[in-house]
């Protein structure tokens, strides 16, 4: 993923309240959101590393992974998406996972990642050096920078989230999609410099990417209820913003409509 706001613990009926983007080069092979055969996980596919960016599982389990953007830093490592996983499948809680992957956070490319179980929420992230905190109630962004780093997109998708929170939001996730589909492009005196170049900060500063080669392939919102049950619902996107495909899948115990 590359753009995340998230709601925990916040809303009446949802624990987390989860949406997001992923970003990616077009070209590279990926699975849309399923039930997998060989894992306990739902969620897209990456097949080229074999991994996910966001999945859940029936036991109210979800994990979210980015990317940290900094060309200097060499992508030397095992894969992001083996986080999201090894969480997913592993037995560890939320708080004793995190404490077991700060041992061996080095390890990976640089990474952000959020881990959810009943309990707890944690951040973790290998860079600048390893460091892992405990999420506290309210709404939080996440983009290819440190935890509620206030980048312009992460900003307005909080406030976005935050609104339809507040406006009794509560099945009807179409506001959080059309926030996720912003392409309003930040002022340059509010871009980060990553060192990408400022025409790449431009472009990059929306939440939906939009290009031939490199954009925004999926829109995610996940809901998971104080009860246990929850949805997933991903948007998939081609080249220049077109869209290819809707899945909503229902997991643990959360009754249909």
């Amino acid at each position: 993923m590359c753009l995340i706001a998230f709601a925990w613990n916040v809303h009446p009926r949802w624990r987390l309240l989860l949406a997001g983007n992923r970003d990616e080069f077009h070209a590279r092979p990926s699975a849309p959101l399923a039930r997998w055969d060989d894992a306990p996980i739902i969620g897209g596919r990456d097949l080229e590393a074999g991994g996910t960016w966001l999945g859940v599982t029936d036991a109210a389990r979800c994990c979210v992974v980015t990317n940290v953007r900094d060309p200097r830093d060499p992508q030397i490592g095992s894969s992001r998406g083996l986080l999201a996983t090894d969480y997913l499948t592993g037995r560890a809680d939320a708080a004793s996972h995190a404490q077991q992957l700060l041992r061996a956070a080095a390890n990976y490319r640089p990474f952000n990642l959020l881990t959810f179980d009943a309990q707890a929420a944690f951040y973790l992230g290998n860079r600048p050096e390893a460091g892992a905190q405990s999420v506290t109630p309210g709404v939080h962004g996440l983009s290819n920078a440190d935890f509620n780093t206030p980048w312009p997109k992460t900003r307005i998708l909080m406030q976005r989230l935050r609104d339809w929170i507040d406006a009794g939001g509560d099945t009807d996730f179409a506001p959080l999609f059309e926030a996720l589909a912003d392409e309003q492009v930040a002022p340059d005196a509010q871009l980060p410099d990553t060192g990408v170049g400022l025409e790449r900060e431009r472009w990059l500063s929306s939440a939906f990417i939009h290009g031939e080669q490199y954009g925004t392939r999926a829109s995610t919102v996940v809901a998971i209820g104080h009860d246990g049950g929850g949805v997933i619902v991903e948007r998939r996107f081609g080249p220049l913003g077109r869209l290819v495909g809707e899945s909503l899948l229902r997991f643990g115990d959360l009754p249909s409509p």
